[in-house]
C-alpha cells in the first residue's frame, strides 16, 4: 500500500512548501481596511481567491516544541546537579550551543519552534538557596541538613536529594520552610517574576515562541498526578498571579482544586490557561479514575465536566516511559510493549497490580471516556496527544544520538547506562531504561503564543517519540483517493472533513466514516514502516473494545492468512551505531474506511505512524565511549507518532 509515484512527488513538493513558508507575525493594525479590500476583491473575482494559500485560514505548518522542560529552579533538577537556568534553556531550544551542568558542549541538530519551561511550582527556587547555604533556610533543621549534604557533594549530595524528594512526596517538609517558597512569600513571587521576565525576553513571534507555564506537582505518597499549566497570555497577565502549589492550606494535591485556581485566574485577569497530565504509568492507578478519585470523592457530572474543560491534552510519551498502552491491556497489539515503565511509582513503594493498569494508560483512558460519557453526558478523557521530554537538565533533547538524559547525573558518560535512574529496597529503574522522548507537534496558523495555544485547545496536535515526521489525519464521510492524490490534500481534508482532535460531523444514514491519513518521514530520520489506525468503541452492553488496523505500509508486503503484516525488516548495525534507509518508505498515505462500523456505537480513531527499526541511545553511547551494553538492555526500537483522536458519537 505504498503511494503511487505521482503522489510521492507531490508530497515532497508540499513538504518543500511547508518548510520554506515565510514566518508569520502578529495581528495587522490595518486589519479593518484589509478586510474591506478583501470584500471588494470577492465581488470582482468571486468568492474564492485565485491563490489557494490566501485567505485559507487553515494551518499549513507543523511547529515542533517541548511543553515540559525543567531548569535548575525545579527542586528535583537542582538537587541532582542541574545548574542551567532559564536563559540557557531558551538559548539551547532555539538552536544555540550551551555548556551543560557537567561541562559538556551541547547543541540541537535543529532548533525547536517553541518551548514551555514548566518548573515545579512547589519549592521553585529552593535548591539554589540550599546550595548557597543562605541563613534564611539553614535556620530550619531540615534546611541545614539538606544544605550541608548538597554542599558536601558526591554520594552525600545524592542521598540528600533522595531524602528531600521522599520527604516532600510524603508531605513531611517543615511547613515554615516550605512556606518560604510558596504563594504569599516575597521570595516565591520574585522567583516567578524571573520566570515570566525570561519568557518575555526570549519570545520572538514568528521565529521562536515561549509559552509561560509551570508544573503543579501532586505526588500523593509518590503516586504521580502532575499537571503542567500553560498560559496563552503575555507576562503582564501571568505576573498577576503566582503558580498554584500542593501545600495546604493555600494549595492542594486535588486536581479539582487546581481547576478552581485556573478558573479564578481567568476570571481575575481575563486570561486563558489549560492543563495537561503526564506519566499515568507512574500513578498506581490514580490518573484516570472511573468510579472515584484518590480523595474518595465519587466521580460525578461536575468532575467529568471540569476535567474535560481544563485538560484538552495528555502527554503520551516522555523520558519516564511511553504511555499509549500496555501489552496486558492490548494483547493483540504487536507494537504495544514500547518503552514500558510499569514497575510502580518513582518511589517504587508498591508493586504494580494488573488492575491498576487500566487507569494508567492513554488508550484505555480514551475507552473509559466513552463509558463515562454514556453515564454523565461528558467525556472527561477526550484529550489530544502530545509528547515532551520532562528533561530536568535545562536541555530539551529527544534525539537518540544527542540525548542528555533526565537529570545532570544522566548526561553523557561511559557509565550512565548502568547507573540506576532511581533505586530503593523494593526495586530500581536502570539508567538504560530512560527514554529519549518526546516532542509535541502543533498544526498552527503561525508561530505565536496565541496560535500555538489555540491549536492545543482544539487538540490539533500530535506526539512523537523524538523524530519529526509530518503527519496529517482527517476524518469525514466521503474522502476518496483523489483527495489524497491532490496537490494539497489538506485543503480537501478541511473542506470535506475534520482534522485530528475533532468530532466527526453528524450525518444521516449508516455509511461508515472514511479517514485520510498521510505521513512524510523526518527529513534527517528513518523511513516509515507502516501507518495504523487504532479504533476504540463502546458496545450496546456498555463494554469497551479496541482494534488495530494496518492501513498503509512499505515495501510491497502483504498480510498473511491471519491478517498480520510481516515485519519490515531490520538494518541496524549495533557495532557501528548505524542503520540503513534501504527498507521502508519516505512517505505513506491512504484513505481508509472503517469495515466494522456500527452507527449506534460511540467510537474514537487515532493514527499511529511507525518507523523502521533504529538504535536506541545506549547504542550510540556504547559506540562513542567504547563500553559494553548492559545485559538485557534494549538496543533497538521502532520510533513512532501518535495523532490526536477523532471521535464519533451516534
Amino acid at each position: 500500500m505504498q503511494m503511487n509515484r505521482k503522489f510521492r512527488i507531490l508530497m515532497f513538493a508540499a513538504a518543500v512548501v511547508l518548510i520554506t513558508t515565510g514566518f508569520a507575525h502578529g495581528t495587522d493594525p490595518n486589519a479593518g481596511e484589509m478586510q474591506a479590500d478583501r470584500d471588494a476583491l470577492k465581488q470582482r473575482f468571486g468568492q474564492r481567491p485565485y491563490s489557494p494559500y490566501a485567505e485559507s485560514g487553515i494551518p499549513r505548518r507543523v511547529y515542533w516544541g517541548d511543553s515540559h522542560l525543567h531548569t535548575g529552579l525545579s527542586v528535583d533538577a537542582g538537587l541532582f546537579g542541574a545548574r542551567l537556568g532559564l536563559e540557557d534553556a531558551y538559548r539551547f531550544a532555539r538552536g544555540e550551543q550551551v555548556t551543560t551542568s557537567t561541562g559538556q558542549p551541547a547543541k540541537l541538530s535543529r532548533p525547536l519552534d517553541w518551548l514551555v519551561i514548566a518548573d515545579h511550582s512547589d519549592g521553585m527556587g529552593m535548591v539554589g538557596d540550599l546550595a548557597a547555604g543562605k541563613p534564611e533556610i539553614t535556620r530550619y533543621e531540615q534546611g541545614a541538613r539538606w544544605s550541608k549534604g548538597l554542599r558536601h557533594g558526591g554520594q552525600k549530595a545524592v542521598d540528600t536529594a533522595l531524602d528531600l524528594i521522599t520527604t516532600f512526596s510524603q508531605g513531611k517538609v517543615n511547613p515554615d520552610l516550605m512556606g518560604m517558597y510558596s504563594p504569599g512569600s516575597k521570595i516565591y513571587a520574585s522567583v516567578w517574576d524571573s520566570v515570566v521576565k525570561a519568557a518575555e525576553e526570549y519570545n520572538d513571534p514568528g521565529r521562536f515562541t515561549t509559552l509561560i507555564g509551570f508544573e503543579w506537582t501532586s505526588l500523593v505518597m509518590g503516586n504521580n498526578l502532575h499537571r503542567n499549566v500553560l498560559f496563552r497570555d503575555n507576562g503582564e497577565r501571568a505576573s498577576r498571579v503566582v503558580p498554584y502549589t500542593t501545600q495546604e492550606p493555600i494549595g492542594s494535591t486535588d486536581p479539582l482544586k487546581l481547576y478552581e485556581w485556573m478558573e479564578t485566574y481567568e476570571a481575575k485577569t481575563g486570561g486563558t490557561v489549560l492543563a495537561l497530565a503526564h506519566n499515568g504509568n507512574l500513578s498506581n492507578g490514580l490518573m484516570f479514575p472511573v468510579d472515584a478519585q484518590y480523595t474518595g470523592r465519587k466521580l460525578d457530572a461536575f468532575y467529568v465536566e471540569q476535567r474535560a474543560k481544563w485538560e484538552p491534552m495528555y502527554e503520551i510519551t516522555q523520558i519516564k516511559g511511553d504511555g499509549e498502552t500496555h501489552p496486558l491491556l492490548s494483547p493483540d497489539d504487536a507494537f504495544a510493549d514500547y518503552e514500558t515503565w510499569d514497575a510502580g511509582n518513582l518511589d517504587l513503594s508498591e508493586a504494580k497490580k494488573p488492575e491498576m493498569l487500566a487507569a494508567e494508560y492513554g488508550r484505555e483512558a480514551l475507552k473509559k471516556g466513552l463509558e463515562l460519557e454514556a453515564r454523565f453526558g461528558t467525556n472527561p478523557y477526550k484529550f489530544g496527544l502530545v509528547g515532551s521530554t520532562d528533561s530536568h537538565t535545562g536541555l530539551a533533547t529527544a534525539e537518540e544520538d544527542n540525548f542528555f538524559g533526565k537529570h545532570s547525573g544522566g548526561e553523557p558518560s561511559p557509565d550512565r547506562m548502568k547507573h540506576p535512574f532511581t533505586e530503593t529496597e523494593n526495586g530500581k529503574f536502570d539508567g538504560w531504561q530512560t527514554v529519549a522522548s518526546g516532542l509535541a507537534a502543533v498544526w498552527a496558523t503561525e508561530n505565536t503564543r496565541e496560535a500555538i495555544f489555540d491549536a492545543m485547545a482544539r487538540k490539533e496536535v500530535y506526539a512523537t517519540t523524538g523524530p519529526r515526521m509530518m503527519v496529517r489525519f482527517f476524518g469525514g464521510w466521503d474522502f476518496t483517493l483523489e483527495d489524497l492524490n491532490s496537490r494539497q490534500p489538506a485543503f480537501s481534508g478541511y473542506e470535506k472533513g475534520v482534522p485530528m482532535g475533532s468530532d466527526l460531523p453528524s450525518v444521516k444514514g449508516t455509511n461508515a466514516p472514511s479517514f485520510m491519513v498521510y505521513s512524510l518521514r523526518d527529513p534527517v530520520g528513518a523511513n516509515l514502516d507502516r501507518i495504523q489506525i487504532i479504533k476504540g468503541w463502546l458496545d450496546k452492553d456498555g463494554k469497551t473494545h479496541e482494534k488495530v488496523y494496518d492501513v498503509a505500509w512499505s515495501d510491497g508486503r502483504q498480510p498473511d492468512n491471519d491478517g498480520k503484516l510481516p515485519p519490515v525488516g531490520n538494518t541496524v548495525d549495533i557495532k557501528n551505531a548505524n542503520w540503513l534507509n534501504t527498507i521502508g518508505a519516505a512517505e505513506l498515505g491512504t484513505v481508509w474506511t472503517d469495515p466494522d462500523f456500527d452507527p449506534n456505537q460511540s467510537a474514537f480513531y487515532y493514527a499511529r505512524v511507525i518507523e523502521i527499526p533504529t538504535p536506541r541511545w545506549i547504542v550510540y553511547d556504547a559506540f562513542r565511549f567504547g563500553v559494553e551494553i548492559p545485559e538485557g538492555a534494549k538496543t533497538i526500537h521502532q520510533e513512532r507518532a501518535y495523532t490526536s483522536p477523532i471521535w464519533y458519537t451516534p
